[in-house]
């Protein structure tokens, strides 16, 4: 069972998609890490997150091993990230990792921004997970704050307003809903609300007939 979620920044899909992959005894890929791997491996080379060049070089040559979670999932990396996953030469150079991932026997769990409708388009079951802008920032505010990181509520809500448009309005593989996901808005919804939603989605969607 391939289960694919997608959802713009701080929707909540990352932890949703960690919750999901727990229950149901299944691997799980946070894609956007090996983005920010990625730009985090462009800016070790002194180079720019534009740069497509380098991005692709990074990419071919990943190992994420090689990087602290805590790091990446920093403000910086996060934007950083966002550049790169705009440049189709990484994400043509990453796509064979993620599928790779998504093909272990028994299914995997992916979160992103492009697992529906590029990475896995035939996954078993689709989630897009949402929340208002504002909802998204206060996540990500209060997020960065518990790490020791600056958390302007005004400028947090610009970079997620930035990101959006950026990862919406790319030309390779924009974040879109895909025809087929089921669409979990969680702006009125807590973690376990939020997650106890989704495990319902999956459990009624996997028990459909083909």
């Amino acid at each position: 069972m391939i289960i694919a979620i997608d959802g713009p920044a701080a929707s909540g899909k990352g932890t949703i998609a960690r919750r999901i992959a727990a229950h149901f005894g299944l691997p799980h890929l946070d894609t956007g890490l090996i983005y920010r791997a990625t730009a985090a491996a462009v800016v070790a080379m002194g180079k720019s997150p534009t740069d497509p060049v380098a991005g692709a070089q990074a990419a071919r040559a990943l190992d994420i091993s090689r990087f602290d979670e805590a790091e990446l999932r920093s403000a910086q990396m996060g934007e950083a990230a966002s550049i790169v996953a705009a440049i189709p030469e990484v994400r043509a150079a990453l796509v064979d990792y993620q599928r790779t991932f998504a093909r272990q026997k028994g299914g995997a769990v992916l979160d992103g921004r492009d697992i529906g409708t590029a990475i896995c388009p035939d996954a078993d079951i689709k989630l897009f997970v949402t929340a208002t802008s504002h909802t998204r920032a206060g996540r990500r505010a209060k997020e960065l704050a518990s790490r020791g990181e600056a958390a302007e509520f005004d400028s947090v809500l610009a970079d997620i307003s930035k990101r959006d448009a950026r990862d919406s309005g790319r030309a390779s593989a924009p974040l879109i809903q895909a025809d087929d996901a089921i669409v979990l808005d969680t702006t009125q919804l807590d973690v376990d609300g939020a997650v106890a939603a989704a495990i319902q989605i999956v459990e009624e969607r996997s028990a459909q007939p083909d």
